[in-house]
């Protein structure tokens, strides 16, 4: 059997504006929204950005204050290309509420680390070309062009004992489970 992550339940203080959030900056569709046993009880929203699944998150409004409220440090996902992790930075800092936000290499991913108006972290990231033994992060440079932070991550990643192209890492994977 393989499990497959679908989704995660977020307690929230300010149910609009964390919806304001996740749909206007983040591109994610409000799919459900009503209060969850009947009037008076406390409201959920279910969103996606993707339209195979009716909700990616649930938010529940029932947390009492904003913050670091539990263990989990982040939640991650995955976009096609650098020009997409590069246009999520660009909206982050044209909305203003994100905040902790941090450019991050793990040789393998290209990341935007920050969090949501109510402390929660979150990271958009695409793979780069290469495969790298973990762990690893480094900061990377948003200003540099493609081919110019390819260049920069190989020679930085290079050395590392498992580096190699991200298709062969992919491949000896699909075979382990297989």
């Amino acid at each position: 059997m393989a499990l497959e992550f679908a989704h995660a339940l977020i307690y929230v203080v300010d149910m609009d504006d964390m919806i304001d959030f996740y749909t206007n900056v983040l591109g994610f569709t409000v799919t459900d929204r009503d209060p969850i046993a009947g009037e008076g009880s406390p409201e959920v929203a279910f969103l996606t950005s993707d339209p195979n699944h009716h909700h990616q998150f649930a938010f529940l409004q029932t947390r009492k204050e904003s913050g670091a409220s539990n263990s989990l440090n982040h939640l991650a996902f995955r976009v096609g290309s650098l020009t997409d992790v590069k246009a999520t930075i660009e909206t982050l800092e044209t909305d203003g509420r994100a905040t902790k936000m941090a450019p991050v290499t793990h040789g393998n991913a290209w990341s935007i680390y920050f969090t949501d108006p109510e402390g929660n972290g979150l990271e958009v990231f695409c793979d780069t070309p290469f495969h790298v033994a973990q762990p690893q992060a480094t900061s990377w440079d948003p200003n540099l062009d493609e081919a110019e932070l390819t260049a920069w991550t190989e020679e930085t990643f290079r050395d590392n004992g498992r580096f190699g192209p991200i298709g062969d890492f992919y491949s000896s994977q699909q075979e382990l489970f297989a």
